[in-house]
């Protein structure tokens, strides 16, 4: 082979000797990308550049973001999740405080209101205690408390079974009861109520299934949540003098935030936030359209039947 290469002219050997230098040069980087891949976790592989650092970006060995940025978006996260559900909370108990929390307190209205039946002490009960353990659940997860979270969460989760129980008999007995929101027959006003107990259902299936998925759990949660706001809200724009559709509009307004949340961290609409507010925003124009029908009719009147 050394006489072969010898015969040659002096500017074939130089090309032929570039080339071999090339390709063992090639041999040897992928060699070196085999044993690197082969590397145990935390040894340095190829440079990467994250945010964070000097002039905007931070030099991390491994390709992963540094510690203390992924601690700071776990908090922004937490925070953002924990003030969701504070907004949940007061929007509750702002809605309701007339009405149910401060009644006692507040002088008689004319007409007076109807009497408060142990089934509606039964509903208040609930469904104030769920928007307090969302807000207690996001706390504890800023805690690092997650044992705590799951066992709480096995108890909302049975929680959540009885509210769905008890808020769907408590709509049918507003129409045995003949309670009217807005003017509306009680019978075609049924399709909101059931609606909405219908959608926190769904969400909460969902949020329980996908509850070793951090992003989607917590976003079911809060859409499930939002689901049950109309009926606060409703007490406020009825002293506005306004209808079901404003109430169910400016309910889904809570959607705002998580969109702007998402668009914020992950430069898109997380799947959950865009199929799930969807179908929130849908059910509204959907249920009124469909409150209007004879077949509603016939099914609330059977629900109603059931009852009696």
């Amino acid at each position: 082979m050394r006489g072969l290469v010898a015969a040659l002219p002096r500017t074939v050997q130089l090309v032929f000797a570039s080339g071999l230098w090339h390709t063992t040069r090639q041999h040897d980087e992928r060699r070196s990308l085999r044993l690197d891949t082969r590397m145990p976790p935390g040894r340095a592989v190829l440079p990467a550049l994250v945010p964070g650092g000097q002039g905007g970006s931070a030099l991390a060995t491994d390709g992963s973001v540094p510690e203390n940025q992924r601690g700071n978006n776990r908090r922004g996260e937490h925070r953002f999740f924990s003030a969701m559900a504070a907004a949940i909370v007061l929007t509750a108990l702002a809605g309701f405080a007339r009405t149910y929390f401060l009644r006692p307190l507040l002088p008689a209205s004319a007409p007076p209101p109807r009497e408060l039946t142990p089934l509606i002490h039964l509903h208040g009960l609930l469904f104030t205690g769920w928007v307090l353990l969302l807000l207690a659940q996001a706390r504890l997860v800023a805690a690092k408390r997650i044992g705590l979270h799951r066992r709480l969460g096995v108890a909302g989760a049975a929680m959540a079974a009885l509210m769905v129980g008890v808020g769907t008999l408590t709509a049918i007995y507003g129409v045995v009861r003949g309670v009217t929101p807005f003017g509306m027959d009680p019978r075609r006003f049924l399709i909101v109520p059931l609606f909405a107990i219908s959608l926190f259902a769904v969400f909460i299936v969902a949020g329980v299934r996908t509850r070793r998925d951090a992003q989607s759990h917590k976003r079911f949660m809060l859409l499930a949540t939002i689901a049950l706001l109309p009926p606060a809200i409703a007490r406020w724009v009825l002293l506005l003098g306004l209808g079901p559709p404003v109430v169910l509009a400016v309910s889904t307004l809570f959607l705002l935030p998580l969109a702007g949340w998402d668009l914020k961290t992950c430069r898109r609409l997380h799947p959950v936030t865009l199929w799930g507010g969807l179908l929130l925003v849908v059910s509204g124009p959907l249920r009124l359209a469909l409150a209007q029908t004879d077949g509603w009719l016939v099914l609330s009147d059977w629900l109603v039947r059931l009852v009696k």
